[in-house]
């Protein structure tokens, strides 16, 4: 008997960006939860307003998905604490390499 794994990839570019259904699927997660991400900020759509099937995401956005995830999951926080830690990681990497481009690290 032979066993094997089937995988299968998805490219995501600006012209394959993934759908809310792909998102969640990748992350492991629902619609709901990506719909929640919008609500908190962690991720940005272009039109809101449209419905959460016509929503588009970069790869950008799957990291994010994925970071909140992990938050979620290794320390239980909310999505709301979720969002100020991405927020608030975002910002010291930021304002480190601004520090290393004037060579003050």
């Amino acid at each position: 008997m032979v066993n094997f794994t089937l995988t299968t990839a998805t490219a995501i570019s600006a012209s394959q960006p993934l759908a809310a259904t792909e998102l969640a699927h990748a992350v492991g997660a629902d619609t709901a939860w990506v719909v929640q991400l919008v609500e908190v900020g962690i991720l940005h759509v272009e039109t809101a307003e449209a419905p959460p099937e016509r929503w588009q995401f970069s790869s950008a956005d799957l990291q994010h998905a994925l970071e909140a995830r992990r938050l979620e999951r290794d320390f239980g926080v909310g999505l709301d604490a979720a969002a100020l830690i991405l927020d608030l990681q975002h910002e010291v990497r930021r304002l480190k390499a601004t520090l290393r481009a004037r060579g003050l690290s």
